[in-house]
């Protein structure tokens, strides 16, 4: 026990000394505790107790809240974009290479400012999967949007925590980005079916997602091959994050819509097959019709050779078993309209020429 005690003290030790001064007494800063414990208790909300509380429940619709709360990231979003770009990014910082700026008044406050609030943020989004499980939307918590909620918080913490500012918040500035368009994207579906059809970019949605980390690789990667005053362990830390996102977004994308085009490929295959099939049976059918309506020429034949003898007579006979039900021509439709109480007049004229004869 003590031994883990002198551990953690040397943890706290190393984290006063290398901190950055500015954030180290703002909310959950002062140690990484507070934000794993929230993080893990996201993840045991969402994979246990919650699909426990909603397994003998019915889902909640909540339309009118999952309206309010898109809306409210997307202005959130917005304002973190901003504030990034205000922060430095819009003029200031350079893409190539860009070192914390450790001032405290002006640009820099408002970058170490907007670094925290953008690690709020990810706390805020923990509510996108706690409605998906409100609602019973089980396929929606899948293990990519489960990973990457949970460890984001954790993730941005270290970032606030050390380097609040500089070339690593490139990632908070394309990530509010995204996020602008993808509450936006969420907003508009929750405001009902009337708003669908203005939703078929869905799927690039997911692109931008992946574009966004390939992006971030780059401008982090970049920064081992120059010289740069920034810590070379936060380059290893955000661009493997980017790695990482990258791949399971990637799984995400082949498994959502490439999986599905070549399913709606099969159902269409399926489809084709079913109308061919329909039209060779109709085309046999009316050939069936055909030979039972020979059934009038065999009756025909068999009349007109049964005026001249028993022999035709039973032409006739045969002729008109063989045409109405052994060939199946007027049977089947008189199985059709057995069914709604009527006969079809062709079925009606030839079992009287039977009784005639």
């Amino acid at each position: 026990m003590a031994l883990i005690m002198k551990y953690i003290d040397s943890i706290h030790h190393y984290m006063d000394k290398y901190s950055d001064p500015r954030t180290r007494d703002w909310p959950l800063m002062s140690s990484p505790l507070p934000t794993l414990a929230l993080c893990l208790g996201y993840v045991y909300l969402v994979k246990v107790v919650g699909p426990r509380l909603m397994e003998n429940r019915k889902p909640f619709q909540l339309k009118n809240t999952l309206i309010v709360y898109n809306f409210v990231q997307v202005v959130f979003s917005a304002w973190l974009f901003y504030e990034c770009l205000m922060g430095g990014w819009w003029g200031t910082y350079s893409f190539r290479c860009q070192p914390v700026d450790h001032g405290t008044t002006g640009q820099a406050m408002r970058m170490v400012h907007a670094c925290w609030w953008y690690y709020f943020s990810k706390f805020t989004e923990f509510f996108d999967t706690f409605f998906f499980v409100m609602r019973k939307k089980t396929s929606q918590v899948s293990t990519l949007h489960v990973i990457h909620h949970g460890c984001m918080p954790m993730s941005v913490w270290f970032g606030v925590k050390f380097t609040p500012g500089g070339h690593s918040t490139f990632f908070g500035l394309l990530n509010t980005f995204v996020h602008i368009v993808m509450y936006t994207y969420y907003l508009f579906s929750a405001l009902g079916p009337q708003f669908q059809k203005y939703l078929w970019w869905k799927k690039y949605l997911t692109s931008l997602q992946m574009v966004q980390f390939v992006a971030i690789m780059v401008h982090a990667f970049q920064l081992l091959f120059i010289d740069c005053n920034y810590p070379k362990a936060f380059v290893w830390w955000i661009g493997m994050h980017a790695v990482m996102f990258f791949f399971l977004f990637n799984e995400f994308y082949q498994n959502t819509y490439k999986a599905n085009k070549a399913r709606a490929q099969a159902a269409r295959d399926r489809r084709e097959a079913a109308a061919a099939a329909a039209a060779l049976a109709l085309a046999n059918g009316n050939g069936t019709t055909s030979n039972g309506s020979v059934t009038s020429n065999g009756t025909a034949n068999g009349t007109a050779n049964g005026h001249h003898g028993k022999n035709g007579a039973a032409v006739h006979s045969n002729g008109t078993t063989n045409g109405s039900l052994l060939n199946g021509g007027s049977s089947n439709k008189a199985a059709d309209y057995y069914v709604r109480g009527d006969l079809p007049a062709e079925i009606e004229i030839t079992q009287r020429r039977t009784q005639n004869q």
